[in-house]
């Protein structure tokens, strides 16, 4: 594996002012340069803040987490901060303005008039969709080497997003762009991450290349019978039918179908999941 370009380690944030709760506590991993990475989990699993601190927004309680400088990366966070009195115009010259050397002002035009955004238009009249077009185009203006996203197409019709996201995918492989893109929506990643990072708790769940993580898994349907030397992840029981999904240690023996999972079916089994499984990893 190449050096890693965003690295965590015993990473925890705690938020006193909550009830002292711990937003993330104990998590530890390494993301190789040029991956798009699903960072996925329940709403309220740890998912913003994890973006907020490799951003640099925020110092994290214990353990450490490295990253680029902040001008060598680009964060939109969920609620796309923008100046509302600014136009679209004046929202562009700002991007530029404040990322003189790294300033790509044809692909943040290409972004904006997609839109099509008008460039006299306020920000505080666009709409939210409108918004998150701006956003993305200020972070994809800047050339970032590393792309934080934190729910980006929330706002935005399915044909929107399905344009964006080719956007921001091919951009990403244009320039060898690092992308960290968080949802709680599956189909809105799928197909485009190749790194999983599952966040439940405030813990790393599940940490690895998507294929390799998929491969390392198998989906079984069989009468109800003894799964070792197998992990099990998740198992069902439906009247003498069992359904489970293992980590394979050797081959697999018994009346057993077999199939490899969907990336929905290995998410939902992690979940459902004993907490002994924490941090598992290819």
């Amino acid at each position: 594996m190449t050096d890693p370009v965003i690295e965590a380690e015993n990473l925890g944030l705690h938020y006193r002012r909550r009830g002292g709760i711990w937003a993330l506590k104990d998590c530890t991993f390494a993301l190789p340069a040029g991956r798009i990475v699903a960072v996925v989990g329940p709403n309220g699993a740890g998912k913003s803040t994890l973006l907020t601190l490799a951003a640099g927004l925020l110092r994290p309680t214990q353990g450490r987490i490295t990253a680029p400088a902040r001008d060598r990366l680009a964060y939109v966070a969920q609620d796309k901060p923008l100046y509302g009195q600014l136009t679209v115009a004046e929202t562009l010259r700002l991007g530029r303005e404040l990322n003189p050397e790294r300033w790509d002002p044809a692909t943040a035009e290409r972004v904006v008039a997609a839109g099509p955004l008008p460039l006299d238009a306020r920000v505080q009249s666009l709409s939210g969709g409108q918004r998150t077009r701006l956003a993305l185009a200020l972070a994809l203006g800047k050339r970032p080497e590393i792309l934080l996203l934190d729910e980006p197409m929330a706002d935005l019709d399915p044909l929107a997003r399905h344009e964006l996201m080719g956007a921001l995918m091919a951009d990403a492989a244009e320039r060898g762009t690092t992308v960290l893109m968080s949802s709680h929506i599956l189909t809105e990643l799928e197909g485009a991450c190749d790194h999983l990072l599952l966040v439940q708790d405030g813990r790393i769940r599940l940490d690895g290349a998507i294929d390799a993580l998929i491969a390392a898994h198998t989906l079984l349907t069989g009468p109800v019978a003894d799964l070792a030397p197998h992990t099990v992840v998740d198992s069902r029981t439906t009247g003498r039918q069992l359904t489970a999904l293992i980590r394979r240690e050797g081959p697999i023996e018994g009346p057993w179908k077999s199939a490899e999972p969907s990336l929905e079916e290995l998410l939902l089994a992690h979940l459902r999941a004993p907490r002994t499984s924490e941090g598992a990893s290819v």
